[in-house]
């Protein structure tokens, strides 16, 4: 059997007939941010169908969990959503928290929230450089991107001992305390970000043509993005303004102040700017956390050495950069999970790609796609 989609003959009002043509994009392509491949069916430049295929960087994440002690597991969470490992640690250590009835000190908890939202901030970077770049002759935006990533990327090396995959977070709090110099640290990355984000704006916002090239493309409807299971800032995008740090408030979120932005008809350009505004929201939150922690604990001291958990079963979920990144966990006695799954919001989104991709041009395809920020490491765990 063919992966290949059958061709089809169109008659044209003109009396001429056409034979639809396959562009295979993928699975190693610049424009698919990773090893996604998608199969699309085109009539000359505008696309009539399209057939994503993913598996391609499957590592059996779940499996491996299962396999694992709960801490040993930490590992390999981290490396799901790679460009911010913070978040997906925060969610797996919930689910651990929930399972084992396992309380987190306070001071904890506002590391936590800090280094998630500058995971947020660093992921949203990395959008805005290669949707510059996708959407033709904006490589200065990825200078930009890169400059603060770099940045941010200092700092965490600095906090936990690693860049990309710290493994810092642990059941019960954080593997060690912050650095001395923590604050006045991140008070000046914090200046640095805004100016990113400034510059960026400056760059893509203030030009005619990419406001021109995103406006009105491929508009997503609320009730049908949540139909599709679309989360995150493709949902917010629509106009619903759907967001897990205030709809189901978590660890210390609803002592913190912030806005949830929201776009208008769920188009491309609205999925760009909503990331854009939430790194000023993110930044925000940071600060309200430097003012509000205090000194104490970052580890409960009463976790065993070797923590086992008895028969219990939950579903916990936070606010990841992709939208709702959940993780249903099942004990049944021992110190290993029975089960582990992972909900991908990147997984998730990409049910609505060939809807969104169908009836437009090829070349903003490409566009498409990258709009919906995918992490190949998230959908294929």
């Amino acid at each position: 059997m063919s992966i290949w989609p059958e061709e089809r003959t169109y008659t044209h009002a003109d009396g001429f007939e056409t034979v639809d043509m396959t562009i295979n994009i993928g699975p190693q392509h610049p424009a698919t941010h990773g090893v996604f491949r998608m199969v699309l069916t085109v009539d000359g430049e505008m696309v009539v169908d399209c057939e994503p295929y993913i598996g391609y960087l499957h590592r059996g994440l779940e499996k491996l969990t299962e396999n694992n002690d709960y801490r040993q597991a930490m590992g390999f969470w981290d490396r799901t959503d790679y460009l911010a490992g913070m978040a997906c640690e925060g969610a797996y250590c919930m689910a651990v928290e929930k399972l084992a009835g396992i309380e987190v000190p306070e001071r904890a908890e506002y590391i936590r929230v800090m280094l998630m939202e500058l995971s947020r901030i660093n992921s949203h970077f990395m959008f805005l450089g290669a949707f510059g770049a996708d959407v033709g002759s904006f490589g200065t935006s990825f200078v930009y991107a890169w400059r603060e990533r770099e940045r941010i990327y200092d700092l965490f090396e600095e906090v936990t001992g690693d860049r990309m995959f710290p493994t810092y977070f642990r059941p019960g709090g954080v593997a060690m305390d912050l650095p001395e110099n923590f604050e006045p640290r991140v008070r000046w990355l914090l200046g640095s970000i805004r100016q990113g984000i400034e510059d960026l704006d400056r760059l893509l916002t203030g030009n005619e043509i990419f406001v021109e090239r995103c406006t009105g493309l491929s508009p997503l409807a609320t009730d049908r993005a949540i139909n599709m299971g679309v989360t995150g800032p493709v949902l917010r995008a629509t106009g619903l303004p759907w967001d897990l740090r205030k709809a189901e408030p978590y660890s210390i979120y609803p002592r913190i102040a912030f806005d949830i932005p929201t776009g208008r008809q769920g188009d491309i350009f609205d999925r760009y700017f909503v990331r854009l505004a939430e790194m000023y929201q993110s930044a925000r939150i940071v600060e309200q956390c430097l003012e509000q922690i205090e000194p104490g604990l970052v580890l409960n001291p009463k976790l065993p050495k070797n923590l086992r958990i008895d028969n219990g079963e939950c579903y916990v979920r936070n606010e990841g950069t992709k939208g709702e990144y959940g993780v249903y966990a099942l004990a049944r006695g021992g110190n290993k999970p029975y089960r582990m799954k992972l909900r991908s919001p990147s997984f998730c989104n990409l049910a609505g790609l060939r809807e969104m991709v169908v009836g437009n041009y090829v070349a903003d395809a490409i566009i498409i796609l990258g709009s919906l920020d995918i992490v190949l490491g998230e959908v294929d765990k």
